[in-house]
């Protein structure tokens, strides 16, 4: 049995992100079993953004998805690769919209005496609404009884 491990903010669930999980799944072949870091509030807010959805309850959703194995949050301290050490992955599956490195990752991983592959999910679905961004920024053009305002940033 293979472990991936596979990390996100997965604030406002879309098909992208089970579409994701599914196919990092898949990179462990028929037996492999799914691991997913959901990255903390306070990782968020230094990175992108303030979440819309609160950390727990972004865990309670992921836990709930059909690839899901196992999943946990984040470090606090934002040290990556200590959750990385502790699930001890075959394989760290990257997002195809995510915005690390492969190789980089891969030759931190390497220098820190871990076993891991690291490999980027290449499918991505292309939708109206693919990213939590996009998400948000539609809900912000929206005046909630159907009609879209343009002008509304």
């Amino acid at each position: 049995m293979k472990k991936v491990m596979a990390t996100g903010t997965f604030d406002l669930l879309h098909p992208g992100h089970g579409i994701y999980l599914e196919c990092a799944k898949q990179l462990g072949g028929d037996d492999a079993k799914l691991y997913v870091v959901v990255a903390r509030d306070s990782t968020v807010k230094k990175r992108k953004r303030v979440p819309i959805v609160d950390e727990n309850q972004r865990l309670k959703l992921i836990q709930m998805l059909k690839p899901v194995d196992v999943a946990v949050l984040g470090n606090e301290n934002g040290d990556f690769f200590k959750i990385v050490e502790e699930i001890n992955p075959d394989i760290i599956a990257i997002g195809p919209d995510q915005n690390h490195d492969v190789e980089k990752l891969q030759e931190t991983v390497n220098k820190r005496g871990l076993k891991a592959k690291v490999e980027r999910v290449t499918y991505y679905h292309h939708a109206e609404l693919d990213s939590s961004c996009k998400i948000i920024k539609k809900i912000k053009r929206t005046d909630f009884k159907g009609k879209i305002l343009d002008n509304c940033e």
